[in-house]
């Protein structure tokens, strides 16, 4: 009985010992959060390097996308010049010197070589397939959204003519889906 006790005892004792040994060769969690966090500070890249990168490194103009004619017809609606977004962003797009139908889109400092995507919806969709974003626009608000990051980068831009729809639409609220069609006139 004296040898099950005995085996017992240093059974429950060798863990607490091995967790001892273990806690005593660590550093105490403050201390190991805090040397991760300046290895992970120390990786990262200043803003004004890459600044300095994108300011010499100018957009490239080229692309090997062969625009339909109605990818043309798109490019007609799209809407130019500076256009003011939610959070004080804005995006600036201009039709491209070089290739008729295509776009230069600048967001801050980024700056995005896009094309027109003909849409079934009848938005208006330009895509940048390097740098993996699309602009949306739509009728009464556009977009630029990161297909990489899978999130949007300008939300609520509105030019001119998309706030007078917008204000148009709380005016008069499109018909919701569940309410069904309107009757045809006689």
């Amino acid at each position: 009985m004296k040898k099950i006790a005995l085996i017992a005892a240093v059974a429950l004792a060798l863990p607490l010992s091995a967790l001892a040994q273990d806690s005593a060769a660590k550093p105490p969690l403050k201390e190991r959060a805090a040397n991760t966090a300046k290895k992970a500070t120390q990786k990262v890249v200043p803003k004004r390097v890459i600044k300095k990168i994108e300011e010499a490194k100018p957009i490239s103009e080229e692309s090997d996308v062969v625009l339909s004619p109605e990818d043309l017809e798109v490019s007609k609606r799209v809407l130019t010049g500076t256009i003011k977004c939610e959070l004080g962003a804005s995006v600036a797009i201009e039709a491209s010197q070089k290739k008729p139908g295509f776009f230069v889109l600048t967001h801050g400092s980024t700056k995005y070589f896009m094309h027109p995507v003909n849409s079934r919806t009848g938005a208006i969709r330009l895509e940048d397939p390097k740098a993996e974003a699309m602009w949306l626009q739509l009728g009464n608000k556009s977009m630029l959204m990161s297909q990489k990051q899978g999130l949007r980068l300008a939300d609520e831009c509105q030019a001119t003519e998309q706030a007078v729809m917008a204000e148009d639409m709380k005016k008069n609220p499109p018909k919701s889906l569940f309410e069904g069609a309107d009757a045809p006139k006689k």
